[in-house]
């Protein structure tokens, strides 16, 4: 599959006071970060275990939703408000966290989960950069 985020960025006809290269990067990883989310939610929900996820299973699906938000609003540069983004940022970092550490949690019983922790982490440290990029 072709990465068309940078491309569309780059189509933007007006200018774009950050990086478009790294306003994509954070918004791929943002994707990325909501559908490691969902599935590991869905996997949890599989598990025999399943009593012991709730907790993970719903901050999850906090992330991937808070992740899917932030990346559609960056994507979106006409009229573009800095603050809503910078609050967006925030709570993305902060439901990364969340999720990552329940996860983390789980990850030696759980593949999903670990690999799922990896995409928060990664989720996290892109909305930090961005949002220090931003100023």
């Amino acid at each position: 599959m072709t990465a068309t985020t940078l491309p569309m960025l780059e189509t933007y006809p007006q200018p774009i006071n950050l990086d478009r290269a790294r306003l994509a990067a954070t918004i791929d990883t943002l994707v990325a970060c909501a559908e490691a989310c969902t599935a590991c939610a869905d996997a949890c929900l599989s598990e025999d275990t399943v009593s012991e996820l709730t907790k993970c299973i719903r901050t999850d699906l906090d992330c991937a939703d808070i992740c899917a938000a932030t990346a559609r609003v960056l994507s979106r540069r006409t009229g573009y408000d800095a603050t809503v983004s910078r609050a967006l940022l925030v709570a993305c970092a902060t439901a990364c966290r969340s999720s990552g550490d329940e996860c983390a949690r789980h990850a030696d019983m759980h593949e999903h989960c670990r690999l799922c922790a990896a995409a928060c982490a990664e989720g996290e440290a892109a909305c930090r950069d961005l949002l220090t990029a931003m100023g």
